[in-house]
């Protein structure tokens, strides 16, 4: 992706607290863009790397977040509300700020319990990769991605509009606006669970008699269905941890459909699993070829934000999302895009 930020956000100033895989993504889009934009890692090398590719890295989160308009928190799940807390103490009230996080209901709370709501949007960028660190991220990882946010009522309305059209426009972003429990409710069986099946698949064949034979056979189906097994396995762990719950909820989602299968297979009942194989090609389908019905909604700029709010969060759990938010003297329009039913 190229091209500079024009309009409102031309000479936004932002920082990036955490520059892995996400957070260096984001650092380097943000840089590509013309933003005035620095970073930070708590790994010295890290930084010292971010430095020799003529990016700015100060050596303290507080020199990198001082003075800026908007600040990315990335970095180990277990980390965050104390990273939002330190950076929320270094900036100033009008200052956006966001996160990356794979899990949303625990930095939202922390936020609550912070008194952040108004400029605290939680975030979640649907994309990634195996790899890790800055060496990995690259300015078009997250190019066109879904990108989760979490608007809360209120006074968080402003700070939500004016990070949608930022992700809108300088990472073509097709925002998803959720609460941060549907977020973790469906990024349990979108993402996390595939981690563990991943992992059970990769694993399994790591401990299997003929793994080199299995291995030296494998093909498309084994490389698509283990890629995430690749993962940095602490990373893997934070998030599953971090969504515990809703995760061992959705296994046995899982569980019960494999259970399924495996039962029609031992009755030799080819009727059964073909019947099975259908209804998991129509969910296959609908992800290789969705198809979308596109309007405007607008919301009064000013007054009470429930009614906005609300839409927002149905259009997110309906599987819809935003690719416009324009903000004028009396009023917010939105671009936005319901799936069309099957």
């Amino acid at each position: 992706m190229t091209g500079e930020a024009t309009g409102r956000y031309a000479g936004v100033r932002a920082a990036v607290v955490g520059t892995g895989l996400i957070g260096g993504s984001v650092l380097l889009r943000l840089a590509d863009a013309g933003l005035d934009v620095a970073g930070w890692d708590p790994d010295p090398a890290t930084r010292e790397r971010a430095r020799a590719g003529g990016l700015v890295a100060p050596d303290t989160i507080e020199e990198a977040v001082a003075g800026r308009d908007v600040v990315f928190l990335s970095g180990p799940l277990p980390t965050l509300p104390g990273t939002l807390a330190r950076v929320a103490a270094a900036t100033a009230p009008g200052c956006v700020l966001t996160d990356v996080g794979s899990t949303k209901v625990e930095v939202t709370e922390a936020a609550d319990r912070l008194g952040l709501t108004d400029r605290f949007v939680p975030g979640h960028p649907m994309a990634g990769a195996e790899s890790a660190g800055l060496t990995a991220a690259s300015t078009t990882l997250l190019a066109g991605a879904a990108w989760v946010l979490c608007p809360a009522p209120g006074a968080a309305t402003p700070a939500f509009r004016w990070l949608a059209g930022l992700l809108v426009e300088l990472f073509g972003a097709r925002v998803v606006p959720m609460s941060a429990p549907a977020h973790d409710s469906a990024a349990a069986l979108a993402s996390h669970v595939p981690h563990l099946l991943a992992g059970a698949l990769a694993g399994a064949v790591q401990r299997a008699p003929l793994r080199d034979a299995v291995l030296a056979l494998a093909a498309g189906s084994f490389r698509d269905g283990t890629r995430v097994a690749g993962t940095p396995a602490e990373r893997t762990a934070n998030m599953l941890l971090g969504n515990q719950t809703r995760v061992l909820h959705e296994l046995a989602e899982v569980s019960a459909f494999l259970d399924e299968l495996a039962a029609a297979l031992r009755a030799g009942d080819a009727a059964a699993l073909t019947a099975r194989y259908a209804e998991a090609a129509a969910a296959r389908s609908a992800l290789l070829d969705p198809r979308y019905a596109g309007r405007d909604r607008e919301f009064p700029t000013d007054g009470d934000h429930a009614a906005e709010v609300t839409w927002l969060r149905g259009l997110g759990e309906a599987g819809g999302h935003l690719t416009g938010c324009r903000v004028g003297a009396t009023a917010v329009s939105y671009t936005a895009w319901r799936p069309l039913a099957d």
